[in-house]
């Protein structure tokens, strides 16, 4: 007891005595209390969206993906592990085509998608989510097992495997979805922000959305960062992607201090634009917003609500 009233006490100071501290960090254990490692971690789940065959004649199943976790979360299949296909009889096959994942990208809690965008070769492309598996064929009582491992709560990129989680989506494909609402499937009390919501970041910086345009390709942000503190700093945001009602991520994913973003100097505000492309078709748009917090490379992310424009 005597040692949390201590480090109460030395947040405090440090929160008026800026010149001592250019930023905080909060000790180890009350770090994870806030990102919510400390409990029980939940788990990603599948749906089949489309039982259909390949150009080569192969099965073809279209997959989305549910964020169960209770928790901001990435998730991605295991390297070198294929897909299971089993059949009602328990006949099994090898599935080595196996698109399942966030493209690197943390999704909100309760929110549930079936593509991301991925930059190849310079060119931007929709990654559907699917698995495809050589000689099967579906049949009543088959089911498609995928294994992944996830990384659940705050992104430190110092340590970009914490919070690491495996799994497996066990899929019915005689169940198939037509029905699904994206991006929310599961309302999580508090998760979404309004677009103008001030965000607190790293040392006390304030980040807040000043301005959502439509342009010709997609859709243009233009950012604020306030510098409460006496030393000139940057809060790195990266280049934040969006999801909407069609349930693909857009923006491929980036290392987030990359972004070029400007020097705040003390005291004072700067502002900058991001863009992403996006259909102009898409509505109902949250953007996954990455702030870095705590301490520098270490990112909390937010879902703010676009969804009008």
């Amino acid at each position: 007891m005597i040692t949390k009233k201590i480090i109460f006490l030395f947040l405090v100071v440090c929160t008026f005595l800026t010149s001592a501290c250019v930023y905080i960090v909060l000790p180890e254990d009350l770090e994870s209390a806030q990102s919510g490692s400390g409990a029980e971690p939940g788990v990603w789940t599948g749906a089949v969206t489309n039982v259909g065959t390949s150009e080569a004649g192969d099965l073809h199943v279209d997959i989305t993906i549910r964020n169960e976790t209770g928790d901001w979360s990435a998730m991605r299949v295991l390297e070198g592990k294929p897909a299971t296909f089993t059949t009602s009889d328990g006949k099994t096959t090898t599935c080595d085509t196996v698109f399942v994942g966030t493209g690197d990208h943390r999704l909100a809690p309760g929110f549930q998608m079936h593509g991301y965008t991925t930059n190849v070769n310079d060119e931007v492309r929709i990654q559907p989510l699917y698995v495809e598996c050589k000689g099967a064929a579906a049949a009543p009582g088959s089911k498609l097992s995928v294994d992944y491992e996830s990384f659940i709560g705050i992104l430190d990129d110092y340590a970009p495997e914490a919070n690491k989680a495996e799994g497996t989506l066990e899929i019915n494909l005689d169940e198939v979805a037509s029905d699904l609402t994206y991006p929310v499937a599961i309302p999580v009390d508090g998760l979404i922000k309004d677009a103008g919501a001030s965000i607190t970041g790293l040392s006390e910086n304030v980040i807040t959305l000043l301005d959502t345009q439509r342009t010709e390709t997609g859709l243009q942000f233009t950012w604020q960062n306030f510098n409460p503190t006496k030393f000139p700093l940057k809060t790195h945001i990266g280049t934040p992607p969006v999801i909407g009602s069609d349930g693909i991520i857009y923006g491929p994913y980036e290392t987030l201090d990359m972004a070029d973003i400007p020097l705040t100097p003390a005291k004072e505000n700067s502002k900058w634009t991001t863009e992403v492309a996006v259909p102009k078709d898409v509505k109902g748009l949250y953007i996954l917003l990455s702030v870095e917090s705590n301490k520098p490379r270490t990112y909390i992310n937010y879902a703010l609500d676009i969804s009008d424009k």
